[in-house]
């Protein structure tokens, strides 16, 4: 039963059975209001859900067929990036191994399994990926092993595989065809070029002392803007990558550590950060005719509180006015 705070005028409240590592939206006109959430249970058994929810009538509804077994924590979810139907109802998932599976009405079954360490049984813990929308056979995952890999998903090969950072590289992004960004442990935001392997570009370094940088999204709707996050951090750090090393401004009005963005995919200036403060924060920056002043005293244009952490947030880039978020077993949708 959903207390009265969880009643509020645009917010939607679905509790899970487990609480809640990830999520995803659905951007198939067939499908609007879906979404996938991956399981947080410290064990290697963890758990995909399908949630739909009804804007009519407000109501969440689940299939227990469309539940599935997944091992360890999904570190990531994101469905087939395409609106067009004609296209297979897809969701892919990271942890040990890239997995692709497919969504049937009654059930969700395994389609590929994708190994890039072939020479051995072992496999480097996959971070993050990104599925390119432009190129939708392309799928970029980020690795403990410092890597970064580039899958064709169709011939379930490894098109590319770059030794990208020092470290940890924990979280990539696509910027356009050929183009990518991944942000790791060494502290660095590094923009890659497929055309030209040998090389990348640092666009931003992280000046603190603990210097893992563990989140980053280009933004999709103007290809000039990086969002991104450090460990422990309560500050998200806006980038112009024609400007490189400079940050464009810095979002400082979280209480405690960032632990996720996102944004807004119609409008493109929007952001939305999440953290252990508890609070969403939407944030109005790089709009057009944008003049930096060095974002310290940017205010967030409006803001949502909750009862528990934040760990996760998404942005549907089908229907633009809504955010899922995701606490404890919460998922949460808000309409902005």
């Amino acid at each position: 039963m959903q207390s009265p705070a969880e009643k509020n005028a645009g917010v939607h409240t679905y509790v899970s059975q487990w609480p809640i590592s990830s999520l995803a939206w659905s951007v198939r006109h067939d499908k609007p209001s879906r979404l996938a959430i991956g399981s947080f249970i410290e064990d290697y058994s963890n758990k995909v859900e399908l949630v739909q929810f009804n804007r009519d009538t407000s109501d969440f509804a689940t299939d227990s067929r469309l539940i599935f077994d997944h091992p360890y924590a999904p570190t990531n979810l994101m469905f087939f990036p395409s609106e067009d139907t004609a296209n297979p109802d897809l969701i892919a998932t990271s942890g040990d191994y890239l997995r692709l599976w497919e969504i049937h009405d009654d059930r969700i079954e395994l389609k590929s399994l994708l190994n890039s360490n072939m020479s051995s049984e072992f496999n480097s813990a996959i971070t993050s990926f990104d599925w390119a929308e432009f190129d939708t056979r392309r799928v970029a995952t980020s690795s403990v092993d410092t890597t970064c890999t580039i899958w064709d998903i169709e011939r379930e090969v490894v098109d590319t595989q770059l030794v990208a950072h020092d470290k940890e590289v924990y979280d990539i992004s696509w910027g356009g065809f050929n183009v990518f960004a991944s942000a790791s442990g060494d502290g660095t935001v590094r923009v890659f070029d497929l055309r030209n392997k040998e090389r990348s570009t640092i666009v931003y370094e992280n000046p603190t002392q603990e210097r893992s940088l563990l989140r980053l999204e280009w933004n999709k709707h103007d290809p000039r803007f990086i969002a991104t996050v450090g460990m422990d951090s309560n500050k998200v750090v806006i980038l112009d990558i024609r400007f490189p090393t400079l940050p464009l401004m810095e979002l400082k009005k979280h209480g405690a550590s960032v632990n996720a963005i996102s944004w807004s995919p119609g409008k493109g200036h929007q952001l939305c950060s999440v953290s252990d403060d508890s609070r969403a924060l939407i944030w109005d920056v790089v709009r057009p005719g944008f003049q930096s002043n060095g974002g310290g005293d940017a205010e967030p244009e409006m803001w949502y509180g909750t009862t528990a952490q934040i760990n996760q947030v998404r942005w549907s880039a089908l229907e633009m006015n809504w955010i899922g978020i995701g606490f404890l077993n919460k998922l949460q949708l808000l309409k902005v």
